[in-house]
């Protein structure tokens, strides 16, 4: 049968043992996978990426199309490691949220020495201008991705926080809506979370960045269709009712922002962003010295509600992330419920001398660096790729950061005619309404489709598989 030959190869297998037994969280979906042929599978998956390309599931690389690799073998989380997982989000978001709005603020973490003032300042995603401003209801991190690990011990790791633009919301959406259609015996057999609420969810949180006595405008702006994820911005401004503007439709009219609509001006009251500020430089109406200026000073005005709020780009920076341990335990007076990967600080000597001397067991990572760039893996490197960035650290050590390489866990993966272990990451998403926080029962789990990969990015090459939270 197809996985009697399955082998772990000494890595955390989440669906087997290094004995050959299935894991219990994922008994049934074995079972099912070890009544079919090869053959079958492969079929389901041509249908499956058939489905995904007629709902234009795509992402943009190099101006071309491609619709994101999917493989039909779920990743699936039991109920009661979900329960912990979602109160260690939570607690996550909640610190970054109070950092956020402290930074911009009295910058209290600074005065009591939790974080050096220079490291914030220095942020690329610290936006000064922001000093003082007041997000509604005091929430600045609306929709957070916080991107999860596993290790070789299969003990779960935040690897990164994403604050100002997080997405692939829409293809977990879609890669249920796909799943449902071309295994729904599985479906059927397994019980698990349903996640179609999201739109709702997020809707409610963009209804929640509005104080006004009216029914609020909502728009989500997007750079346009040549954007890596347009698929997605189209996809949630339709499904929430809210308007999709690219930069071209918007002005300040009135001390308002506005877009065009059937030749009249409608005003805007929350903009969910899903592209850069610095693109409304030259939007009719602007008197500022940029777009960001522009909309910072309409927040500030209380005439626009933006999610995720401008500044919070400060939190993704991969310094900043090392402190979030000390965030959790500062604002909360609680202990971390997920822990951090160890990192080392390059701006800090010992830590700087100890990266370079072992580039060879390190990744190392840009501070502001993203979707898998700027990184170098030091044990797949060559020499003089390790002597180059040697080189970056030694200029600009504030820039970079280096983790220990990380043996991430793996799920049976149909590649290349067979079934193999693939590495993986996941992305949960987490909802900040005021109120209370919402958690995505699930995430993105994306996928290296290379063997021995530990780079699951799209633009890198990965793809993605549904992920399951089993129902109590």
């Amino acid at each position: 049968m197809l996985l009697d030959s399955y082998s772990t190869e000494n890595f955390f297998d989440e669906y087997m043992t290094a004995t050959g037994e299935a894991r219990s969280p994922v008994v049934a979906v074995v079972e099912w996978l070890q009544q079919r042929s090869l053959a079958e599978l492969e079929k389901i998956e041509q249908q499956a990426q058939q489905i995904l390309d007629d709902l234009g599931a795509i992402y943009i690389v190099d101006g071309k199309k491609q619709v994101l690799p999917f493989d039909i073998i779920p990743r699936i989380i039991a109920a009661k490691e979900w329960q912990k997982l979602e109160a260690g989000l939570k607690q996550r978001v909640r610190a970054l949220n109070l950092f956020c709005a402290d930074i911009y603020d009295r910058q209290q973490i600074i005065s009591d020495g939790i974080i050096p003032e220079n490291i914030v300042t220095s942020a690329v995603g610290f936006v000064p201008e922001c000093m003082g401003m007041k997000p509604p209801n005091d929430v600045w991190c609306h929709v957070s991705g916080i991107d999860l690990v596993k290790d070789k011990d299969g003990s779960w790791f935040v690897l990164e926080d994403n604050l100002r633009i997080p997405s692939g919301i829409a293809y977990a959406l879609y890669n249920r809506s796909t799943m449902k259609q071309v295994t729904p015996q599985l479906l059927d057999k397994v019980a698990v979370e349903p996640i179609a609420n999201y739109p709702q969810e997020l809707l409610k949180t963009m209804q929640n960045n509005f104080l006004g006595d009216k029914k609020p405008t909502i728009a989500v702006i997007t750079p346009g269709s040549h954007e890596t994820a347009y698929f997605e911005h189209s996809f949630l401004a339709e499904q929430m009712g809210a308007y999709l503007v690219e930069p071209k439709d918007l002005v300040i009219d009135d001390g308002y922002l506005k877009l065009h609509d059937d030749e009249r001006l409608q005003q805007i009251d929350v903009l969910y962003r899903r592209a850069n500020f610095d693109l409304l430089d030259k939007m009719p109406g602007n008197n500022y010295d940029s777009g960001t200026a522009a909309i910072i000073a309409l927040c500030k005005q209380g005439k626009l509600a933006v999610a995720n709020a401008v500044g919070t780009g400060v939190a993704d920076d991969k310094v900043i992330y090392a402190y979030v341990p000390e965030m959790i335990r500062y604002y909360l007076d609680e202990e971390p419920l997920l822990s951090n990967v160890p990192t080392y600080l390059c701006w800090q000597e010992s830590d700087r001398a100890y990266v370079l001397d072992n580039l060879d067991k390190l990744v190392v990572k840009a501070a502001s660096g993203e979707g898998g760039k700027g990184m170098l893996i030091g044990n797949k490197a060559s020499q003089e790729e390790r002597e180059t960035f040697a080189q970056k650290i030694k200029a600009q050590p504030r820039e970079y950061i280096a983790q220990p390489t990380l043996a991430l866990s793996r799920i049976p993966t149909l590649v290349d005619g067979n079934i193999a272990g693939r590495h993986v990451d996941l992305r949960p998403y987490i909802l900040h309404q005021g109120d209370r926080l919402y958690v995505f029962p699930g995430g993105l789990t994306r996928v290296a489709l290379v063997k021995d990969s530990l780079v699951v990015n799209s633009t890198q090459g990965g793809g993605s598989k549904d992920t399951w939270i089993l129902a109590n």
